[in-house]
């Protein structure tokens, strides 16, 4: 039989029967939806992410205290005191590191501030006068503490709009200026306010406090060490050797002679968009395997119901091998069946996950600040539709053996 016959013929069987085709193609859908809808969202969410990382700037350079984490048991090691003023003095000596062109220290934590009869659990960054060059922290009233403020350990503090709004609801953000949070029994005086668009690269400053590190570290937090020490690059030329100048003062400072024993260790903007890239991945491909389990779901369907099938159209299939149609014709019919029902049923997925997938980042961006980027995955979708194909074959592929097998005499004699 020619081939345009076998697949009109194939058109035909799933056109009288409607409402079975499309609950056999169910499975395929849920499941080319699902996972369209996961692809879309996981690459605009690892945008997200990693759009927020650079935004930081490619020139950064992190140093975080304790040894670096290879697994969950070593996570605790990045929880330490190695970080010192000392080592801050160290690294902000040209001769030692000659690449870097900004040197800050980082501490943060969380604690409660008040104002009258209002608490609120607020989130505490401080740094030095830079962070606000290089977390682009802009107040809007108000203005940023300044070097001799880190000096002499005023208690001048930009607040993010959150925190403003829960202790002065019905001020306007001029006004609050000047009025004071208290916070662990001490008065800090509010001389910047921070727009809801302050949200500056993977930190959030809208339910925060900011102030300077000398000031934190003495009246809130009541250490002696930094969690972070971020150092910009003079140009991203010099990355790599300041990050070795880095490693060298550090050793030289802890007296570290292997560097496997190091109690810091160092990331640049690269090292952390290529993790998080990874990370990103990892689990969108695991959601994706997840979803996938629906398609086999859908492919078990399929054959089910082609078994049906082929038992419901046993006279018409002896009929069709009396006229002279082979075993191989009869199989293939049956194998365009199948695969036909999965490729519409992915198409119609495809197209509903793109949809979806739509519709959610519009929402995510009229709802929340953030700027989310719709993706379609074009990968995804031939994926879909091979995956469907792959499925029709293999699952379709022992109904049709069935009905090629039939004797016709008997097919012609079946009830």
């Amino acid at each position: 039989m020619h081939p345009k016959h076998l697949f009109k013929t194939a058109v035909k069987s799933i056109a009288v029967n409607k409402s079975r085709s499309a609950l056999t193609m169910l499975g395929i859908v849920i499941g080319v939806t699902s996972i369209i809808l996961i692809i879309s969202l996981g690459q605009g969410a690892q945008s997200l992410i990693l759009g927020a990382v650079q935004g930081i700037g490619s020139k950064t350079i992190a140093i975080i205290p304790g040894r670096q984490p290879t697994g969950p048991s070593d996570a605790a090691q990045m929880f330490t005191d190695s970080l010192k003023n000392k080592d801050l003095e160290l690294l902000k000596r040209k001769e030692n590191v000659p690449g870097a062109e900004t040197i800050m220290p980082v501490v943060f934590g969380a604690d409660t501030g008040a104002y009258g009869n209002e608490t609120y659990h607020l989130t505490v960054f401080a740094g030095s006068e830079a962070m606000q060059k290089i977390l682009h922290v802009n107040p809007s009233p108000g203005a940023f503490f300044t070097e001799d403020d880190v000096k002499e350990y005023a208690d001048g503090i930009v607040i993010g709009y959150k925190v403003k709004d829960r202790f002065f609801p019905d001020d306007d953000a001029g006004s609050v200026l000047g009025k004071k949070i208290r916070i662990k029994g001490k008065n800090f005086r509010i001389i910047g306010i921070i727009p809801k668009e302050g949200q500056s690269s993977i930190f959030n400053f809208d339910d925060a406090i900011v102030l300077p590190y000398t000031t934190a570290q003495r009246y809130i937090f009541g250490t002696k060490y930094f969690n972070r020490i971020i150092v910009e690059a003079a140009s991203e030329d010099v990355i790599t050797n300041t990050v070795i100048d880095i490693e060298n003062t550090l050793r030289t400072s802890h007296n570290i002679t292997d560097p496997t024993k190091d109690d810091f260790f160092v990331e640049t903007q690269a090292d952390i968009v290529s993790r998080l890239g990874v990370i990103t991945s990892a689990l969108t491909a695991l959601l994706v395997a997840l979803a996938g389990i629906s398609l086999i779901v859908g492919g078990i369907g399929i054959m089910n119901i082609m078994l049906v099938s082929v038992t419901e159209r046993t006279r018409e299939i002896g009929l069709r091998k009396a006229v002279g149609a082979t075993n191989g014709d009869i199989l293939f019919q049956f194998l365009i069946e199948s695969v036909m029902l999965t490729l519409l049923g992915g198409a119609i997925g495809i197209a509903l996950g793109v949809g979806l997938s739509y519709g959610a980042s519009v929402a995510i961006n009229k709802a929340t600040a953030l700027t989310w980027v719709f993706a379609f995955p074009v990968k995804a979708a031939v994926l879909g539709l091979g995956t469907c194909t792959f499925v029709g074959l293999v699952f379709g592929i022992y109904p049709a053996q069935q009905a090629a097998r039939k004797n016709p005499v008997e097919a012609m004699r079946f009830e």
